[in-house]
């Protein structure tokens, strides 16, 4: 048996369920595919967002969770494993439990997996002190020991954008070589009092579960360090948009659908919000975004079906 909705949603964070609280609130039959694997899952809190600043990401999801249910809208613990568009209008998606439901529109707010720079101890303290948006975490180590390292040459912009929040930055070079470095690059990383350190990082120092140090490859030295940003590599959760044949741009951080404003892909009634639409979507971004694609396809079923009845 397959369940019919207006809008179905596939994914439960910031940008899923604020799409569906819209559509809820617009009294549209919603329901929300949520596979439980939020991006900001390793953050004991998140920063930035005006009202919810500090707020744990578990916290702030159980909460939109708990809004959504107060409009009706349905949501299930599950992952979307194929969609299908139909000749008429509308989408059919297959659910890794087995269950297949159709939707007049479809949402994919799926967004991204960081796939981590393979130091050992990075991983293990993602989140902690290994991070990687000065933005979500800058504040809460400020004036701390930075370490920066290096996967790109791009590696240069996040060491310069921390010493805005700590004036002792080291960036190590680890898989970058010197030559890479512009003269620009150069001269900006003195002007900012960059201390640039090459060779390749063997690993991380911690000691009672707080990190200490970045030990360099080959039994090289140990430069002591309180926090260390690395730049993730994003991997787009885009499976859903390449099956239905959505057209995407190829950007530095991966592959994404091609959106108007609103979010509406070029396939009709599919929409991408939050990190499935685009790297650099936060949390209070990603919400927004899903706010603004729910009310387009509020207006979208309106007035299709106003055009259907005046055809009548």
């Amino acid at each position: 048996m397959t369940d019919t909705y207006e809008v179905v949603v596939v994914g439960g964070g910031a940008a899923g369920l604020s799409a569906a609280l819209v559509l809820g609130r617009a009294r549209r039959r919603t329901l929300v595919v949520d596979a439980g694997e939020p991006r900001n899952a390793p953050a004991p809190h998140m920063q930035g967002f005006l009202s919810r600043d500090g707020m744990p990401p578990a916290e702030f999801l159980a909460v939109g969770r708990e809004e959504i249910a107060r409009y009706g809208v349905e949501l299930v613990r599950d992952r979307a494993v194929g969609a299908t568009k139909d000749d008429a209008d509308g989408f059919t998606v297959a659910l890794a439990g087995g269950r297949t439901v159709r939707a007049r529109h479809l949402v994919v707010a799926t967004g991204l997996k960081d796939e981590l720079p393979p130091v050992p101890g990075v991983a293990e303290r993602f989140g902690r002190d290994v991070l990687h948006c000065p933005y979500c975490h800058g504040w809460e180590v400020r004036d701390q020991a930075f370490g920066v390292l290096a996967t790109t040459p791009m590696s240069v912009h996040q060491a310069l954008m921390v010493t805005q929040w700590s004036k002792d930055v080291t960036l190590f070079l680890h898989q970058v070589e010197e030559t890479e470095l512009t003269d620009d690059d150069l001269r900006r990383l003195a002007a900012a009092g960059v201390r640039v350190v090459p060779g390749a990082v063997a690993g991380l120092r911690v000691e009672d579960d707080r990190l200490t140090g970045v030990q360099l490859a080959g039994g090289g030295s140990v430069h002591d360090r309180e926090a260390l940003f690395v730049a993730p590599r994003p991997v787009p959760q885009n499976d859903l948009f390449l099956g239905l044949g959505a057209e995407m741009t190829e950007t530095p951080f991966g592959s994404y659908p091609v959106i108007d404003e609103r979010g509406q892909t070029t396939v009709p009634g599919l929409w991408a919000a939050g990190n499935a639409s685009g790297f650099a979507e936060q949390v209070v971004n990603a919400a927004s975004r899903g706010y603004r694609a729910g009310a387009a396809i509020n207006g979208e079923l309106l007035f299709a079906d106003l055009d259907a009845a005046v055809r009548v």
